[in-house]
């Protein structure tokens, strides 16, 4: 009995126990939900205000604690988680978050563009095609996706042909772990302002939205030899505890714009313009600029055209194309008129940002939108007179896979300036670059030698062009000279020396788009030695003309032509086998067949007469063919006698010597009298 009645009070005490783990684990579940929803709401705040770096912690704190089997809502979160990391330059984080979203929620189709996105700006430009292919498939008409795609096939072709600009890292600007960007120059140009975020006495704090610490405007100028020096903090007028950059400065230098990003008890307002105006070298306290009638509208990246009628900016109001957009306003005196959007031609789905002019006019903007290799390129927009604006790509290597933004240009210059990246950089942090398009320029250099390499110090050399280009120029003790040339013109050159027949040589700078050294060096034939031919050959016992000694002829052809008022002889020897009378008809005929080549090459066959020599005039042994040869000394000749000490060896490599065919100058008068 007893038995019976302990069964059934541990039959009821493990009914309660597992009553109790089922409330408890209802409880777990319903207070881990409200946990992270609690979260996901701190989260969602941060990100809505703009701080995006404190706002990624707390998406990946929620993304490890929603269950495995609630995909959506890890898709949601890995999105949100992704968007901060895109948003502070951290790419590589940003592409792994968004990957998580398509594994996750496959449905979720702006998850792909920016994979795309990402990978793009990570150089994958093959991988990134795929993704806009994907998304374009369902937003056939998307315009950010279309030129994604665009910019990914075009991206490799532009980096095989990248333009004449040479960019160097700006040592003289940046620091060593912090960000440096948006280089704008001063008044006359000989002091430039940047943005930086090294570290300094208003910087105590890491920005919520970065992660870095808040921005501050900086200061260098130019020495009497031009190097920039004495980097220092701009006035405390213009830099606060708040996060203050994008500085740009009037031509006259009377007007100081900047950006100033403020927070009042955490809240983040936004980016707004400030305005200092210089008075007897003093700058007054910058005021907030009333672009919009709406305060809480941000506008930032203030620039203004160079004629200084218009404030160009960028902000994200609305009725805009997409993004970021860039707007301007007229301006009139201390008043500014209404804001105006510069249009699709401009703006994108994308952002827009960081407007800039050259000297001359010409409008320059970066854009994530517009056909690029990556993140922000930067663009060069012309304005025609129908008001249109013609878009173009700055390419490689100003541009990059990575961020490019903030162009300045020297004053006075179109083609030279510096610009901000966050290329090469790890962590993703800005850099400023310098850029300059170097001007095209031609010249040709030589050296004028004899047949022996000989210098010959007092030649002469001409050149003429198309374009009325005539200089006549005496070479360098050394026989070196070196001629400047002009862009597009056709050229002829002629080298002359005392004693020696003329050459010429026809080169062109026409159609030529980098610069270009021509090495063109004249070995001059004298008058008075003969001169032995290389190359010319003929069948073993023959006279018939091989087809690569026809080929080595067209030097001579154009050495007559050179040369018209000159009469030759070509002469014809053979080694020492065979008889006498056989090898002087076989060199006859040998001369013959050059002389006849030549005639039907239209020279005159009054300038030419063949001889046949045999083996009568063996070759008598240079200085070259001693330094050629071990076994021949200077002056040796190479008769029958010298023949018979020698190797079987020696003796082949003396015939071929022997077997030669020359040409030397009888006349220099023909068709002159």
């Amino acid at each position: 009995m007893q038995s019976k009645t302990n069964k059934k009070l541990n039959l009821e005490w493990a009914q309660k126990v597992l009553f109790l783990l089922f409330v408890f684990c209802v409880f777990s579940f319903v207070f881990s939900s409200c946990s992270v929803n609690r979260r996901l709401k701190k989260a969602d705040k941060k990100y809505e205000i703009g701080e995006y770096f404190a706002a990624s912690d707390l998406y990946k704190n929620v993304q490890n604690a929603v269950s495995k089997k609630d995909k959506k809502k890890k898709a949601v979160v890995a999105f949100k988680l992704g968007e901060c990391y895109r948003l502070t330059n951290n790419d590589a984080k940003a592409l792994r978050a968004y990957s998580n979203v398509v594994k996750w929620n496959s449905e979720n189709d702006t998850a792909y563009l920016r994979c795309a996105e990402m990978q793009q700006a990570l150089g994958r430009y093959s991988d990134a095609s795929k993704n806009y292919a994907r998304f374009l498939k369902k937003y056939p008409e998307s315009r950010l996706a279309l030129s994604g795609k665009l910019a990914c096939d075009s991206a490799l072709q532009w980096k095989k042909n990248p333009t004449r600009y040479v960019v160097k890292f700006a040592s003289e600007f940046n620091s060593k772990r912090n960000s440096d960007f948006s280089p704008s120059f001063m008044g006359s140009g000989e002091s430039l302002v940047f943005t930086s975020n090294r570290d300094s006495k208003l910087s105590k704090k890491n920005s919520a939205i970065t992660g870095q610490p808040n921005n501050n405007i900086y200061f260098i100028k130019k020495n009497a030899e031009g190097k920039w020096v004495d980097l220092e903090l701009m006035e405390e007028e213009f830099n606060t505890m708040e996060d203050e950059g994008t500085p740009f400065c009037s031509l006259d230098g009377k007007m100081f714009f900047f950006t100033r990003c403020r927070y009042v008890k955490g809240c983040n307002l936004g980016a707004e313009i400030y305005l200092s105006k210089r008075s007897g070298g003093q700058w007054s306290e910058p005021k907030k600029l009333e672009i919009f009638k709406d305060s809480s509208i941000t506008v930032a990246h203030p620039a203004l055209s160079t004629d200084g009628k218009y404030l160009y900016f960028v902000s994200d109001a609305e009725n805009g194309v997409g993004g970021k957009d860039l707007w301007r306003c007229e301006v009139k005196g201390d008043v500014f008129g209404t804001a105006e959007n510069l249009g699709s031609q401009i703006n994108t789905e994308g952002d827009e940002m960081f407007p800039s002019f050259d000297s001359k006019g010409n409008f320059y903007f970066s854009s994530d939108g517009h056909v690029g290799l990556g993140g922000l390129d930067i663009f060069k927009a012309i304005c025609d007179t129908s008001g249109n604006w013609v878009v173009e790509n700055m390419k490689t290597p100003i541009n990059s896979s990575a961020d490019d933004f903030g162009i300045t240009f020297e004053r006075g210059q179109i083609e030279r300036g510096f610009f901000s990246s966050n290329r090469n950089q790890k962590k993703g942090i800005d850099k400023i670059w310098s850029f300059e398009l170097p001007e095209v320029v031609f010249s040709v250099e030589g050296k004028i030698t004899d047949q022996n390499n000989e210098s010959i110090s007092d030649a002469v050399v001409k050149i003429v062009g198309n374009k009325g280009t005539n200089v006549k120029l005496k070479v360098k003790k050394d026989g070196t000279y070196r001629i400047n040339l002009k862009k597009d013109e056709d050229y002829v050159m002629l080298a002359s020396g005392r004693g020696f027949l003329n050459m010429s040589h026809q080169f062109t700078t026409v159609q030529l788009k980098n610069s270009k050294v021509f090495q063109q060096d004249f070995q001059l034939v004298s008058l008075r030695k003969p001169v032995q031919m290389d190359n010319i050959f003929y069948e073993f016992g023959k006279w018939d003309l091989t087809e690569e000694s026809k080929k080595s002829l067209g030097g001579l052809v154009k050495l007559l032509n050179d040369n018209p008022n000159i009469t030759i002889e070509i002469s014809a020897h053979t080694d020492s086998r065979g008889s006498e009378e056989f090898n002087l008809e076989l060199s006859q005929k040998r001369a013959q067949s050059v002389v006849d080549f030549l005639i039907q090459s239209n020279i005159e066959k009054e300038r030419l007469t063949p001889k046949g020599y045999g083996k009568s005039t063996p070759v008598v042994v240079s200085k070259q063919l001693a330094q050629k040869y071990n076994f021949l000394r200077e002056n040796d000749v190479l008769d029958e006698t010298f023949y018979k000490h020698l190797t079987e060896q020696q003796k082949e490599i003396v015939d071929q010597i022997n077997r030669r065919t020359e040409f030397k100058v009888l006349t220099t008068t023909y068709n002159l009298f």
